[in-house]
């Protein structure tokens, strides 16, 4: 009981990890990376796609992202959403295919996007201790049902702590390194 309890928020948790590490991936550096894109919806033929699903991506240049619509009609929709999103960057296409030129970042751009990214990991550092609380109270049942005895309680919550300081510090990990990029001009 107390394994599959363990087990369980450890894949909960690596799952949050895993979501916090994507959303970092979506935060624009000043440099083209297909994932600041790649979840974006479409509006194909009335359902919402996401693009990575639409087209292939490459990067030419360190600014320049390169969207190859497998379907050429899609080009347009594709535009569509880019143009709708955050970005702050205008499509250009040639027919076949779409460029996107992101500009440098000013200084106090690059220092509001550490905010935003320190708040999305304090976001999943929060979302781990949820993970944590809920596994813990699942634990305290088990003692009072009798389930379990109170040193196999005690073993378990070192073993849940250990799991939650090994997840928040691979978030804070990912952070310094997404921090470190952003401030890199």
């Amino acid at each position: 009981m107390i394994d599959e309890s363990l087990l369980e928020a450890a894949e909960k948790m690596d799952k949050a990890s895993h979501r916090v590490t994507e959303e970092f991936g979506a935060v624009r550096t000043g440099r083209a990376t297909p994932a600041l894109v790649e979840k974006l919806r479409v509006d194909y033929y009335g359902t919402d796609t996401p693009l990575q699903q639409l087209a292939g991506f490459s990067v030419p240049e360190a600014r320049v992202l390169v969207i190859s619509p497998f379907d050429k009609s899609t080009i347009k929709a594709i535009e569509k959403a880019i143009t709708n999103s955050d970005l702050g960057v205008a499509p250009s296409n040639d027919g076949a295919l779409i460029r996107l030129t992101f500009p440098a970042l000013t200084q106090d751009r690059r220092k509001d996007l550490v905010k935003v990214v320190k708040s999305k990991a304090e976001d999943g550092r929060v979302a781990i201790r949820n993970i944590r609380r809920d596994t813990r109270q699942k634990l305290e049942r088990a003692e009072k049902e009798g389930t379990i005895s109170s040193d196999e309680l005690k073993r378990a919550e070192k073993d849940l702590d250990k799991l939650t300081e090994s997840h928040i510090a691979g978030i804070d990990k990912h952070l310094s390194v997404k921090e470190h990029e952003l401030l890199e001009v």
